[in-house]
C-alpha cells in the first residue's frame, strides 16, 4: 500500500538516477544488488568484484518477508516489523519471535490477521502463509545495532538463499560472515539506511517548489509520524488530491520504495538530503500536488533534535502536522531523559513555528494523535481536549481515520492556490 502518484513516470527533477542511496529504489521499487558499493558506483554500475553482490536486479515489490523480531515484537519495540505488517500484510509470511511463538500477529499487536509468530528461522521457512523470499530485520533498537544472536540467524537465512533487508545503522553488508554467506548463495543484501555519497549542502531550493510541502513533526520519537503521514496521504488521494509521501526513514523506504534515511546522513548534508527529497516529491506530485514529508525525532529530544532541525530547514515546509502520544507525559526512554520537561501542545506549536520561521514561515495546521494505549472513550476525550487547547483539528488517523487532518491540509492548499492565483494581480 503506497501513497505515490504516477509511479511509472521518470520524475527525477534533474536529480541523477541512483542518487538517493547506495541501494537505489526507482519508481517501480526496483533495487540493484549493490549493497556494499558506494552510491556513485551503484548509480553508474562501475563496481569491482568486491563491491557488489551478484549484480542482477532485485524487485522488492515482489518480495515476501519472513520478519526477524526476536524478543521484541510490539508496536514500539519493532517499528519496522509492525509497519510491514500494517502496510504489506499480504507479503508477510511469518514473524520470528520465540517469546511469542504459537500466537498470531493479531493476538500480539491487535492487527495483522493470522500471520503466524514462529520460534525459529526454520519454522518460518516451512510454516509461513506464503513462501518467503527475504528475511526482513524488523527491530530497530536504540543505536541501530543488531541484537545478540541475530548474526547467526542472518547467516543461516542467507545460506538458505533468502535475500536480507535491513534498515539498521549497522549495515549487514559490512558484517563479514553475513556478506560471505550471501555471496556464496547468491542472496542480495539491501541496507535501506545506507545514504548516497553525493548529497549536497542545502541551498534552500525546496522553498521554490510549486507543490505544497507538509512536514510531520512531533513531541517525541516513536509517535507514529510515518504512519500518520501515510494515512493522511491515502486520505488525500481518496479525495482526489495528487499526494506523494516522502520517506525519510528506513521503514518508509521499505513501504514506498524510495527515499533517504535522514538519520544516517552526515550532519552537514542532512538539510541537503531533505531538500533533494522534497524536489523529487514535488516533481512526482506536480504543481498542484501535496508533498507529505515523513518526520523524524523532535526538536526537544536531546538525542535526535539535530536530525529534526536539519529535516525542518531542508524541507522548508509551509505547513506542519504535530504528532503526539496522548499517554506520554515525558520523553520515552528508560529513565535517561526523565529530566526533560515535555512542553504543552500549544508550546510545541509555538516552538515548531518559531524555528521553522527562522528560514520560512510555516504553520502547524492540525494535530495527529496516537491513542492506542488508552480506551476509545479516553481517546475521544483526549481529541476534544487537544482541539480545545490548540484550536486545531485533531484525531488519531489510524484509529478513527485521517479525515480532519486531510481536510485541514486541503483547506490550507486551497487557500494557498487562491493566494498564488491572485498574487500577480495584487502585486
Amino acid at each position: 500500500m503506497g501513497c505515490e502518484v504516477d509511479a511509472g513516470a521518470p520524475g527525477t527533477g534533474g536529480i541523477p538516477s541512483g542518487a538517493f542511496f547506495s541501494v537505489f529504489f526507482n519508481h517501480r521499487n526496483t533495487v540493484a544488488k549493490f549493497a556494499t558499493a558506494p552510491a556513485r558506483a551503484a548509480a553508474t554500475g562501475d563496481v569491482g568484484p568486491d563491491e557488489h553482490l551478484h549484480g542482477a536486479p532485485m524487485d522488492l515489490s515482489n518480495a515476501n518477508y519472513l520478519i526477524y523480531a526476536e524478543g521484541a515484537l510490539g508496536v514500539l519495540s519493532s517499528k519496522t516489523a509492525t509497519s510491514a505488517i500494517r502496510y504489506l500484510p499480504e507479503r508477510v509470511a511469518a514473524v520470528i519471535d520465540s517469546t511469542k511463538a504459537g500466537r498470531t500477529v493479531e493476538a500480539v499487536l491487535g492487527f495483522g490477521g493470522d500471520i503466524p509468530v514462529v520460534a525459529s528461522l526454520e519454522e518460518g521457512l516451512s510454516a509461513g502463509r506464503v513462501r518467503p523470499t527475504a528475511l526482513l530485520v524488523g527491530v530497530a533498537p536504540r543505536g541501530g545495532q543488531l541484537p545478540p544472536g541475530a548474526v547467526e540467524t542472518l547467516v543461516r537465512a542467507a545460506s538458505s538463499g533468502l535475500d536480507l533487508v535491513s534498515g539498521l545503522h549497522q549495515y549487514l553488508s559490512d558484517i563479514p560472515e553475513v556478506r560471505e554467506a550471501a555471496r556464496a548463495s547468491g542472496a542480495a543484501i539491501v541496507d535501506l539506511r545506507r545514504p548516497p555519497a553525493d548529497l549536497p549542502v542545502s541551498t534552500g531550493l525546496a522553498r521554490n517548489v510549486d507543490a505544497l510541502t507538509v512536514l510531520m513533526v512531533g513531541t517525541d520519537c516513536n509517535l507514529g509520524k510515518m504512519t500518520a503521514g501515510l494515512e493522511i496521504c491515502r486520505g488525500l488521494r481518496e479525495r482526489g488530491e495528487r499526494a506523494v509521501f516522502v520517506p525519510t526513514g528506513q521503514t518508509g523506504i521499505l513501504i514506498e520504495g524510495w527515499g533517504i534515511a535522514i538519520d544516517a546522513v552526515i550532519s552537514d548534508f542532512t538539510a541537503g538530503a531533505a531538500e533533494r527529497l522534497v524536489l523529487e516529491g514535488a516533481q512526482r506530485a506536480g504543481p498542484d500536488g501535496i508533498v507529505v514529508v515523513e518526520g523524524q525525532g523532535s526538536l526537544i529530544h536531546p538525542g535526535y533534535s539535530g536530525v529534526t532541525l536539519g529535516l525542518l530547514h531542508g524541507s522548508l515546509p509551509e505547513a506542519m502536522i504535530l504528532c503526539h502520544d496522548v499517554a506520554r507525559t515525558k520523553i520515552r526512554s528508560e529513565g535517561v531523559y526523565d529530566w526533560v520537561r515535555m512542553p504543552s501542545l500549544p508550546e510545541m506549536v509555538r516552538i515548531y513555528e518559531s524555528v521553522a520561521g527562522w528560514l520560512r514561515p510555516a504553520s502547524v495546521i492540525a494535530v495527529a494523535l496516537k491513542t492506542n494505549d488508552v480506551s476509545e472513550a479516553e481517546a475521544r476525550d483526549a481529541i476534544l481536549k487537544v482541539e480545545a487547547e490548540t484550536g486545531l483539528p485533531a484525531t488519531d488517523p489510524v484509529r478513527f481515520g485521517p479525515e480532519p487532518l486531510v481536510e485541514a491540509i486541503r483547506s490550507f492548499a486551497a487557500s494557498r492556490r487562491e493566494a498564488r492565483r491572485v498574487a500577480p494581480v495584487a502585486g
